[in-house]
């Protein structure tokens, strides 16, 4: 059997982290073993699904580098939904409700106040075909429920293990609005089984609806595939997701120069037994993957851990790789790979390399907030700094006749010279950044800064 996959996004907004983790490990679980991966777009909402943001999960999906082998569209499929919904319907499988949504909102506050579990009445079984005329002649349009058993809906979990969901303690799913529109539970089957889906991989919150599910599968004829939960993603607080993770979109971290590896790693690796560490290629990920090293507690999703990856990822990064990406950059086109080597260690994403560029290829700085102790000293080393070139020496030659000449030393040797020749308090050492900056540049910077 080969083993197939599908993530089904719905183009009604962008991709996010919990989106993004979805798809990995549907993605993982398939190249682990040679299968395949099928990209679903659940365009059946009309009204609120966009081209933009279906291009966009696209992009998205390209850029982590998670291609798929397959493709389609549900709004393609609108025939082949409404003859399932005749099939059911002819099997006594779906019905007509005419209740409105306060009818059944009354219902369940009902059911709530004497004890009892708020699930459907089944009331529109009762009704007689003049009833049903009647209702249709005030107005009232159908929505069509799938009637479920009442027995237990089981399965082996490949996170959770054995899985069973007594169908009785649910209420009959809607399949099929008032509009005639399709809600989401009736195309994923029917999409499943067109598209010979062997595996559902999604998050915890649908193991109740895949009890529901299974029996549409067997109603229309089919085999469910075997099926995965996953336990959700939390912030680092350990709390729901926070407003800013729920959504923390790929154009966002995109944008915000994060790598793709660094995320891709940090998701398929948190709320499993494998460390949290940066990983080479998504082959790599797919070799590790596993549903056995997969817990039951939430996956933590901590942006800190996120930031150290990216830092991780990109101090490994060789020019060529990234010199595009700094051409991109404000004075980025003339960037070298000796300067590339020594700002890089100091970088957590390629974007953060713009401050560096500006100081060693820009004009004037800001310049710093110099006492007037400070640009006193500054102007005794502007008249120590040597004439001529620039070499990987000068530094600590510069900075031992300062030493001699004002006592200095320390903190208060180095941070006023850092300061004023790189407008930083922190950055790469200083013997490389002065040999990048040249002599002619370093003079006119202590010259400005000085009294």
């Amino acid at each position: 059997m080969t083993v197939k996959v599908r993530f089904a996004p719905s183009p009604t907004g962008k991709l996010h982290v919990g989106n993004i983790r979805t798809a990995l490990v549907n993605w993982l679980y398939a190249k682990s073993l040679q299968g395949v991966f099928v990209l679903r777009i659940d365009d059946t909402d009309l009204e609120r699904s966009t081209k933009e943001n279906e291009d966009g999960i696209r992009n998205d999906l390209t850029w982590l580098g998670m291609t798929w082998d397959e493709t389609f569209k549900q709004s393609d499929k609108f025939d082949r939904y409404t003859a399932a919904a005749e099939d059911l319907k002819a099997k006594g499988l779906l019905y007509p409700c005419y209740e409105t949504s306060e009818e059944l909102d009354r219902r369940k506050k009902i059911a709530q106040s004497r004890g009892k579990p708020p699930v459907y009445d089944r009331a529109a079984l009762e009704l007689t075909d003049a009833d049903r005329k009647e209702l249709e002649a005030q107005g009232r349009k159908p929505h069509w429920r799938f009637k479920l058993s009442g027995g237990r809906a089981e399965w082996v979990d490949l996170v959770r293990g054995q899985q069973s969901i007594d169908t009785s303690s649910v209420s009959d799913p809607v399949l099929i609005r008032e509009d005639g529109s399709f809600l989401y539970t009736m195309p994923s089957v029917v999409d499943d089984v067109d598209a010979k889906i062997t595996h559902v991989i999604r998050g915890e919150d649908h193991v109740t609806n895949s009890g529901a599910q299974i029996e549409i599968f067997l109603a229309l004829g089919a085999k469910p595939p075997e099926m995965a939960h996953m336990p959700l993603l939390i912030g680092a607080d350990g709390q729901g997701l926070s407003k800013r993770l729920g959504s923390l979109s790929a154009e966002q971290l995109r944008n915000e120069g994060y790598e793709p590896l660094a995320l891709l790693s940090l998701l398929s690796k948190i709320g499993t037994s494998d460390p949290v560490e940066a990983r080479e290629s998504l082959e790599q990920l797919a070799l590790e993957f596993s549903f056995s090293k997969m817990g039951r507690a939430p996956a933590r999703f901590d942006e800190n851990e996120l930031n150290g990856l990216n830092a991780q990822i990109v101090h490994a990064m060789p020019f060529e790789m990234v010199k595009p990406r700094l051409a991109k950059l404000a004075y980025g086109d003339q960037a070298t790979p000796e300067f590339w080597e020594v700002v890089k260690g100091n970088l957590q994403s390629v974007p953060d390399a713009a401050l560096w560029l500006a100081v060693v290829y820009g004009g004037g700085l800001t310049g710093p907030d110099l006492d007037a102790e400070d640009k006193a000293f500054i102007g005794e080393a502007a008249q120590l700094f040597p004439e001529g070139e620039v070499t990987l020496t000068t530094w600590k030659s510069w900075v031992d006749a300062v030493k001699a000449k004002t006592g200095r030393k320390g903190k208060g040797l180095f941070q006023p010279l850092r300061r004023v020749l790189t407008d930083q308090e922190h950055g790469p050492e200083m013997d490389r950044m002065l040999l990048l900056i040249g002599g002619d540049k370093a003079r006119a910077r202590l010259i400005e800064a000085a009294p």
